[in-house]
């Protein structure tokens, strides 16, 4: 079988990019990369967050194709059971994909007001109403995965497809410097602590200053 290919974007901007290469590298799949131009349509569509399930991220693997960020998480975990991706405990399991479920189709006026940019830190960046209740939500959702499953990550000793999908909203928090309790500046530390997040983070800071159609949406 010829070694599966993730199709992916900017690692500056690309946030679906990262939860599916995210998920990949926890899953221990080994994968190449194929990175699409800034001038690609779904490229655009993506970082202008048009939507967030265009056919950016897309894993090929062998005769599969999956381009769904939720989709490729829940196709990793079957090819890969004994990664850890999903909890194994099943009212677990059903709290994690309800949370993911929830980054995947909401959070809309903080990830309009907030996107991502690795490289950027936007310091006292004041955030307008809606977009902070957004965030009281998400650190409401981690506190209590938290405290529920123990930590150091949202459900339990390992990162798995909770922490993937919320990983980009931890560079997000960063970027704009979005004040934070103990508890939650803590578990975005450990988020990006891990080697595949400082693998990220290191390419993203090698990508060109500038792409032209992102930066009015700043």
């Amino acid at each position: 079988m010829a070694k599966p290919v993730l199709t992916i974007s900017s690692k500056n901007y690309g946030a679906w990019a990262l939860r599916g290469w995210l998920m990949c590298r926890l899953a221990g799949l080994d994968f190449s990369e194929k990175i699409i131009p800034p001038d690609d349509p779904a490229m655009k569509a993506e970082m202008l967050l048009l939507s967030s399930s265009m056919l950016v991220p897309s894993l090929q693997h062998g005769g599969v194709k999956v381009w769904d960020t939720l989709a490729i998480g829940e196709y990793l975990n079957e090819i890969k059971p004994k990664s850890g991706l999903l909890p194994v405990d099943i009212q677990a399991r059903a709290h994690c994909r309800a949370i993911c479920g929830e980054m995947h189709s909401g959070f809309a006026s903080m990830r309009g007001a907030l996107p991502m940019n690795i490289k950027a830190r936007f310091r006292g960046f004041k955030i307008w109403s809606r977009a902070q209740a957004d965030i009281d939500r998400i650190v409401a959702i981690w506190r209590e995965c938290l405290k529920t499953y123990g930590g150091p990550f949202l459900f339990g000793k390992q990162p798995g497809i909770a922490d993937a999908m919320y990983a980009p909203v931890v560079t997000r928090f960063l970027s704009y410097d979005v004040p934070l309790d103990s508890v939650c500046a803590a578990y975005c530390k450990r988020v990006m602590d891990l080697p595949a997040m400082q693998e990220w983070v290191a390419a993203a800071k090698e990508e060109p200053e500038e792409i032209d159609e992102l930066d009015a949406e700043f």
